[in-house]
């Protein structure tokens, strides 16, 4: 059993920062990839950034340059610096995780409860 816990999000004005964790813990063996979707009302589901055990990420296109992902492999923890946000950014942010096991080895992807990021003014 894995667990995913996400926290840090909040209301903030637009231009502003936050920062999200994402904690997993349970049966792990190895966190291939950590990342984070949001969701919006009325939109689809967007994935907004994803890093794998090298350090190497993805953003998506609107947040490049704005949003970073990071991780500590010692802590099974990531974080997403988010940084001039705007209200466009206001969305439920879902973080995600494929993880292998400790037991039996196998590769299953975990999501961790939603936070609400608001911006706005």
């Amino acid at each position: 059993q894995v667990h995913l816990v996400g926290a840090g999000g909040g209301l903030v004005q637009p231009g502003g920062s936050l920062r999200l964790s994402c904690a997993a813990s349970g049966s792990i063996f190895d966190i291939n990839v950590m990342g984070w979707y949001r969701h919006a009302p009325g939109k689809e589901r967007e994935l907004v950034a994803t890093i794998i055990s090298s350090g190497s990420s993805n953003y998506a296109d609107s947040v490049k340059g704005r949003f970073t992902i990071s991780r500590d492999n010692a802590k099974n923890m990531a974080y997403l610096q988010m940084n001039s946000l705007k209200p466009d950014d206001t969305a439920v942010y879902y973080c995600n995780s494929v993880v292998t096991t400790r037991v039996g080895g196998l590769m299953y992807l975990y999501w961790g409860q939603g936070t609400q990021v608001t911006v706005s003014s």
